[in-house]
């Protein structure tokens, strides 16, 4: 078979993309999938804060806030912050104190001179904690267990100061629930992976958790308080390091958050996502554009081989190549991070998740305005 130069170059640069793939795949992802899952302690080491921001969320923590309160951890606090809400959050956070010792409550009401957005509520959740390590979670979730905070506590190691969990969503009918589960189950690799490598760039605030401390000594979101995104992200982008961040996937210490229903309200979340995104660190910024760049690249070029008929083949052969592996990484992560019903559909949720980012991207680009709830 004798190629056109056109076709060599085309086949070439599909192949050096397809070695990019592999490197992500098999010598940054696979050893999340192979590593032992540290077993959730027996015993509780220190007290905790747990910090919950609520705006309007009265059903939801009626529903999963008495699963926090009832966590089996011996010395911990629950601070939940309802930040402008009118929907009666106010009366049952105030119900539920008078009930639970360990509930705190920070009220911040409407037309009080602030800086209005999610970094100030957590902010104040901070400033009411009582104990040094926190762990951050979200009015719209609920822990797996009633061991995640055993599993949440602070590591062994006094030099930990960040610790990144789990969410994933809960499984409800329809290609976008499947689409959004696998988008979370994909961003949590990436970060859980690049953790795992000594190279630590983000965490969901839906499961996390850092030293108070910390977070005065850096100013708290000082450096990023000018956009609504990125309490939980671009803290850890500016602090986290190798030496005092470790990771948590054991089942137990997961936490299971309420999906969006609407292609729309996702695409906006997203969005604000995206934003934040552009604050990262330059190393970070780069690796994770080299990592979607040649995906793009991948699929671009082979789509155009397809139209090189001798040629078509050898892009088929690399193609089939790259899902085979794939499918070997990503199936064993997937029922890992409580997907496993996802694994069927992996190398057809791989596609449609790609064709989303780059929308994602593209729309992010003309949509500037962002703001939590």
């Amino acid at each position: 078979m004798e190629l056109t130069l056109i076709e060599s170059c085309l086949i070439g640069a599909l192949i050096f993309c397809f070695l990019i793939q592999l490197y992500f795949s098999l010598f940054v992802h696979l050893k999340l999938a192979l590593i032992p899952i540290e077993a959730i302690a027996a015993t509780a080491r220190k007290p905790l804060s747990v910090v919950i921001c609520a705006r309007n969320e009265l059903e939801n923590l009626k529903q999963y806030l008495p699963l926090v309160l009832a966590q089996n951890y011996p010395d911990f606090e629950v601070v939940v912050v309802n930040d402008r809400s009118w929907d009666g959050t106010f009366d049952y956070l105030e119900s539920m104190a008078k009930q639970h010792a360990r509930l705190k409550v920070v009220t911040i009401n409407e037309g009080e001179k602030f800086i209005a957005g999610k970094k100030f509520a957590v902010t104040m959740g901070i400033k009411a904690a009582s104990f040094d390590w926190l762990v951050f979670t979200d009015a719209d979730c609920v822990p797996a267990s009633e061991h995640w905070l055993m599993g949440m506590q602070q590591p062994e190691e006094e030099q930990k100061e960040i610790l990144l969990g789990y969410s994933p969503y809960l499984k409800k009918k329809g290609l976008l629930n499947a689409l959004i589960r696998f988008e979370t189950f994909f961003t949590a690799v990436n970060y859980l992976s690049f953790a795992l490598k000594g190279m630590p760039y983000m965490g969901v605030g839906r499961n996390m958790a850092y030293k108070k401390s910390l977070f005065f000594k850096h100013k708290g979101f000082a450096a990023h308080m000018h956009i609504p995104s990125g309490d939980d992200d671009l803290f850890v982008n500016a602090h986290a390091t190798s030496a005092n961040t470790a990771i948590r996937i054991h089942k137990d210490s997961h936490v299971w958050s309420v999906p969006n229903t609407s292609f729309g309200a996702y695409l906006r979340q997203k969005k604000r996502h995206f934003g934040a995104g552009k604050l990262y660190k330059a190393r970070h910024k780069f690796i994770l554009s080299l990592q979607i760049s040649f995906q793009f690249l991948f699929y671009v070029f082979f789509v155009a081989l397809l139209f090189f008929k001798p040629a078509m083949y050898v892009a088929l052969g690399i193609f089939g190549l790259s899902i085979l592996i794939r499918c070997f990484v990503y199936p064993r992560l997937l029922k890992r991070l409580s997907y496993g019903s996802l694994s069927w559909w992996f190398p057809v949720l791989d596609i449609l998740l790609f064709v989303f980012l780059v929308f994602n991207a593209v729309v992010s680009i003309f949509v500037k305005k962002v703001k939590w709830k």
